[in-house]
């Protein structure tokens, strides 16, 4: 297990959505988030979107975090990318669990250790605390969550589904 865990808003609000965000707390025990997440999903909530209330889970934790001036830079960043890479940059060997294209990019050419909503179901899987990640990926892609067919065949076979 990695010593910090960092999660990204869409990560949240994905599993809390299929009713799966206690795995977050199951996989990695607690979970790190910047103030910009938090205030994301607020955002949302505003909106009526059905999002978690970080409050609600004592297993999350909310961080603050100085964004370096060249993460700024990246305009196609949105604010929690932003702190997420930020803070996984002030703490190496985190895990990030971040959905966003660029942002994994960016994080890969820094080293940063990442995994998605995808990734986190697989491993759900393979630890025993879900059944079936094929289920959840339909319900996801049901959700207007962006998978390829190649992405999706990749973790159906890692999860011999």
């Amino acid at each position: 297990m990695p010593d910090l865990v960092i999660s990204n808003t869409s990560p949240l609000f994905y599993l809390h959505r299929l009713g799966h965000l206690e795995l977050l707390h199951k996989l990695y025990g607690r979970v790190l988030v910047p103030e910009a997440v938090v205030e994301e999903l607020k955002a949302g909530r505003d909106q009526g979107e059905d999002v978690p209330d970080i409050a609600d889970h004592n297993w999350i934790t909310v961080c603050s975090v100085h964004v370096p001036e060249v993460v700024t830079l990246i305009m196609d960043l949105g604010p929690g990318e932003a702190q997420v890479l930020a803070m996984a940059l002030e703490n190496p060997g985190s895990l990030v669990i971040i959905d966003d294209r660029l942002a994994r990019e960016l994080a890969k050419a820094r080293g940063i250790r990442i995994t998605g909503t995808a990734g986190v179901l697989l491993k759900a899987k393979h630890a025993g605390y879900i059944k079936s990640v094929k289920s959840l990926l339909r319900k996801l892609t049901q959700m207007e969550f962006r998978l390829s067919e190649a992405t999706v065949d990749i973790i159906l076979r890692l999860a011999n589904e």
